[in-house]
């Protein structure tokens, strides 16, 4: 049954994927200017923060970068100012509320209001759920989704009063499906996915359809973070193609950004499949 169904999970896969070329070829999405937004990114010091950093300085914003690890930070903002950008570079651990609001306080008075946020800082700490540490289950949380909470409660007061801006919620394929191995993370994840999901709809119960809400849910990326990922079905992805996925997604106001796109498909199509 596992081999009937991957089979057919892989052929609508591949259907969906040249239709969706298609489609694009002949529509293309039409692209917002980011230039002169004050762009914060979180864990901007390594991995997809630290391209998505790159992507934006491409398009000449003003960059907010935040990382707990000072020369990967610093490293970023040196790059960035090369392709052009003004960076503002901060220290900043996201499981700390107490640091998330001092820092949201200086950018305020120093940069002034933030109008783009990429919540991107993650932890992952991959063991069975019996082996991990009491302090690596609330690390995870910390930084996975309760940096979120902080992070927009100070942002989004300018928001509304302006009704303009963009939250981004970075969080991965394992906030719709599970994995092994990786409980704390799998349920931050989710907790992630829901926090966005929320988010857009208070927005646009509230009116403020100005601010627009993305979330990104690759699979598995490269990032050093963890030894050899993989999994049965799903690639394992490099750092440069989840960034520019993410700032197409992002430029054309995608609220759900899937990389690769058909993974959204194929955890549909798994559910109603496992469930009829």
């Amino acid at each position: 049954m596992n081999i009937v169904l991957d089979i057919l999970l892989l052929l609508v896969t591949i259907i969906y994927s040249y239709l969706e070329s298609l489609v694009k070829f002949f529509l293309p999405r039409r692209r917002k200017s980011v230039a002169g937004e004050i762009v914060l990114i979180t864990g901007a010091g390594h991995g997809i923060g630290r391209l998505t950093a790159y992507e934006f300085a491409k398009r000449k914003s003003r960059l907010v970068l935040w990382d707990i690890n000072k020369h990967g930070v610093e490293e970023t903002a040196t790059e960035c100012q090369k392709l052009g950008a003004t960076v503002h570079a901060f220290v900043v651990d996201c499981s700390s509320r107490e640091e998330i609001y001092s820092s949201m306080n200086q950018i305020k008075k120093e940069v002034g209001d933030v109008t783009i946020v990429v919540n991107n800082a993650g932890a992952i700490y991959p063991a069975d759920l019996l082996s991990t540490k009491d302090e690596e289950i609330t690390k995870t949380f910390e930084v996975n989704i309760l940096g979120h909470f902080w992070i927009i409660k100070a942002l989004l007061p300018s928001m509304i009063k302006r009704n303009y801006g963009h939250i981004v919620t970075v969080a991965s394929v394992c906030g719709h499906g599970v994995i092994p191995y990786l409980i704390p993370y799998c349920s931050s994840k989710f907790a992630a996915v829901g926090f966005h999901r929320a988010l857009t709809a208070e927005l646009e119960t509230l009116g403020k359809t100005g601010i627009k809400t993305s979330c990104l849910c690759p699979v598995f990326v490269d990032t050093g973070f963890t030894k050899n990922p993989s999994t049965r079905l799903w690639p394992v992805l490099e750092t440069d193609e989840v960034a520019r996925s993410l700032i197409d997604g992002i430029l054309t106001n995608k609220k759900m950004i899937f990389v690769p796109s058909y993974i959204g498909i194929s955890l549909i199509l798994e559910k109603v499949i496992l469930t009829s």
